[in-house]
């Protein structure tokens, strides 16, 4: 009796971005909780104006001030709390997309959930897109646009992955 031809995985390259995606998200995130660890008991503002003057910028800009002012307000143990945040999000991320390598179906049902978790609130902060106030002065944030990449990508994610999840992540014998 033969055995039967072993079922290949079909390719998938929009599910190979989506994986690069959660990966590349997931090891950024990783690599800013490590830093923010890092930075936790150290003066912000200072270390932020020794940045500005190696990079050559004054940082007795207004803007640059404003930044530097505001990293000064900003106490140890928030750093802490963000940065365990920002690792508990990176694991989530990869676990995520190693799970989406192996095709995994809860993997990809994590990455729809994801995904259009964040849907609401991207349609959120373009509709009410913040201005930047600086002195009393207002110019626009010059992220709106970016949001909208961002949430275009999240819709294509959701709809992609929930249109091809019996295709993508059925288990082949």
């Amino acid at each position: 009796m033969a055995d039967p031809a072993p079922v290949s995985k079909k390719r998938a390259p929009t599910l190979y971005f989506i994986i690069f995606f959660k990966l590349l998200k997931g090891t950024l995130a990783l690599l800013l909780a490590f830093g923010a660890y890092r930075m936790a008991g150290r003066d912000l503002g200072g270390v932020f104006d020794r940045m500005m003057r190696f990079i050559h910028l004054d940082p007795e800009n207004r803007f640059l001030s404003y930044v530097g002012d505001s990293l000064d307000a900003i106490k140890p143990g928030n750093v802490r709390w963000i940065a365990t945040g920002t690792f508990i999000y990176s694991l989530f991320s990869l676990v995520e997309g190693v799970g989406l390598i192996f095709r995994a179906p809860w993997a990809g049902w994590l990455a729809i959930g994801e995904s259009a978790f964040f849907i609401p609130i991207e349609i959120f902060e373009i509709v009410h897109h913040h201005e930047l106030v600086l002195h009393g002065e207002v110019a626009p944030s010059g992220f709106t646009w970016k949001v909208c990449v961002i949430l275009g990508l999240n819709i294509l994610i959701v709809w992609y992955l929930f249109q091809n999840r019996a295709r993508l992540f059925r288990h082949h014998r």
